[in-house]
């Protein structure tokens, strides 16, 4: 059994722990993606091994494509050119991921095939319409997704799941094979868990542009522009604008008003007859087969006049003009991805409203050409918060070197009492850490419950018999990183954890002699599983 088998193993047996079916459309067999796996032998191909989820309104050779409707389905013979890129370039294809139906919505609440609920916090929505590929990633099964991308899913999924989200410039990769939403502006997105696995992966897929580095300057609007934000929101923003200035770039206020009016007019203008063109006389054949709140944004939009079309294009030209303006005197722009996360219920009671206000910053994006990267940005209330770079066309990599450009930190892996809701985290969180991801470790560990105040786990590397645990990544400042380890208490210690995608980061290890007589919670999975009983 080689690493790449392995991985495929650990990321079937994460599905089975996490327990969360809503992710996927059809998800292939094990023994098939396993075949495929050791058929890839020792070749050095750029993302050999490495496991996907695609997006089911994106074609993959042998699997149903749904776009979220079971009765839209069709079987396509060969994979969507994306998808193909992927697979020659090593890949690992696990299967088709849910979504809002047709890629209406930014809520990932709106499916057939059930809402699907946050990595970090199931009482909330996991941001759609590229909702199933943005969790896959979040909760470690796997390493990159596909998504699709017109007014913000392929980057408010990874913002409401501490994840990277790279939606290229419009053009750079292509959509055939795609179920088009608004044909003329969609795009494939990236997901993965940092901005440089997305941006590698973006590099193995197409050529965007070479990035000449320097010191960046960094548009970001005034507070008046932003408008209202979730509480905490706007002290979330302003430390990720202190935390690139401390890095080295150059903070200047930008007017976006013209991004924020073409925002507007991605729904409340005539944009949205493009859906009608799509999939309208399907929604219109078989109104009981599609949600009603996509009904309610599709159909009608058969009626609006080309003359409204005509001058909503003629706006939008004129805005973009303003918009291109604005980017040539900086890098990129800074801003919030979303504005808010709203709860299942919230979504519930009022889907139209709250999902127009997710997509304040994001609608505008394709509208201008332009490409955007959704990072990681701590936590607010517990809850992954994430900010946006916005940059002129073809400064995809651009981004991606601004966004590594923020004060160096250094991850940890926790897996007990550090754990995000747990009496230690704030050990973390005092010192300036930031939750990252949900990950497991290799299947390499047992974890045992030793008897401390208060009460902690010991993880344990094995030579055989291990299993994989559920654990957490974090990040702390250089400096915050030295004050914690230096008062870690034994018999615990900071060495290297292995992660279930191979890579190793430093975390909490056990002495090995600590545990005798300690009960082994290994077959729980995790810590937080062992408390629950």
């Amino acid at each position: 059994m080689n690493a790449v088998t392995e991985r495929v193993r650990a990321a079937y047996r994460r599905i089975e722990q996490v327990g969360r079916p809503e992710i996927w459309i059809d998800l292939r067999p094990e023994a098939e993606v396993l075949a495929e796996a050791a058929a890839l032998g020792e070749r050095g191909l750029p993302l050999r091994g490495k496991l996907v989820a695609v997006k089911g309104n994106i074609d993959v050779a042998g699997l149903p494509t749904t776009a979220g409707c079971p009765a839209y389905a069709y079987k396509p013979e060969t994979d969507a050119p994306v998808v193909a890129r992927l697979r020659a370039a090593g890949a690992l294809v696990l299967g088709t991921t849910n979504l809002d139906q047709f890629a209406t919505g930014l809520v990932g609440t709106r499916s057939p095939y059930g809402a699907v609920r946050n990595a970090a916090d199931p009482a909330y929505v996991s941001g759609g319409s590229s909702s199933g590929s943005a969790v896959a990633v979040a909760l470690g099964i796997a390493d990159l997704a596909l998504g699709t991308d017109t007014a913000g899913s392929g980057r408010v999924p990874a913002a409401f799941n501490g994840i990277a989200g790279l939606k290229p410039t419009p053009g750079l990769l292509p959509t055939e094979g795609v179920v088009p939403a608004c044909a003329s502006i969609d795009c494939v997105s990236l997901f993965a868990r940092t901005a440089e696995e997305a941006a590698f992966a973006l590099t193995c897929l197409a050529e965007p542009a070479p990035v000449h580095t320097g010191r960046f300057r960094l548009g970001v609007p005034a507070p008046d522009q932003l408008g209202p934000l979730a509480p905490g929101w706007a002290e979330a923003f302003d430390a990720a604008v202190a935390d690139y200035a401390a890095a080295g770039a150059e903070v200047t206020t930008v007017d976006v008003s013209a991004f924020l009016e073409a925002a507007r007019l991605l729904y409340g203008g005539a944009f949205v007859a493009e859906r009608y063109t799509a999939v309208g006389e399907f929604v219109d054949a078989h109104p009981d087969a599609v949600d009603p709140v996509v009904r309610s944004i599709i159909g009608p939009a058969r009626d609006i006049p080309a003359h409204r079309l005509f001058a909503d294009q003629a706006r939008v030209a004129g805005l973009r003009t303003r918009a291109l303006a604005t980017l040539a005197g900086v890098d990129a722009i800074l801003l919030p991805t979303t504005t808010e996360h709203p709860t299942l219920a919230e979504v519930a009671a009022d889907p139209v409203a709250v999902n127009a206000r997710l997509g304040r910053f994001t609608n505008s994006t394709n509208l201008f050409g332009l490409p955007a990267l959704a990072v990681p940005a701590g936590t607010v209330a517990g809850r992954p918060f994430g900010v946006m770079f916005l940059g002129a066309p073809h400064d995809d990599l651009k981004l991606v070197a601004l966004a590594r450009l923020r004060a160096e930190r250094i991850p940890l892996v926790v897996v007990g009492a550090h754990l995000r809701g747990q009496p230690l985290n704030h050990e973390l969180t005092s010192r300036g850490g930031r939750f990252v991801a949900e990950v497991p470790t290799s299947p390499s560990y047992r974890l045992y419950a030793l008897d401390t105040v208060p009460p902690k786990p010991g993880l344990v590397r094995v030579a055989s018999g291990g299993v994989a645990i559920a654990a957490e990544v974090w990040e702390l400042p250089v400096a915050g990183f030295g004050d914690f380890v230096a008062r870690v208490p034994s018999p615990l210690a900071i060495g290297k954890v292995e992660l279930a995608d191979g890579t190793r980061v430093p975390g909490f290890l056990c002495e090995p002699a600590a545990t005798e007589g300690a009960a082994d919670i290994s077959a729980k999975g995790g810590w937080l599983a062992h408390l629950r009983g």
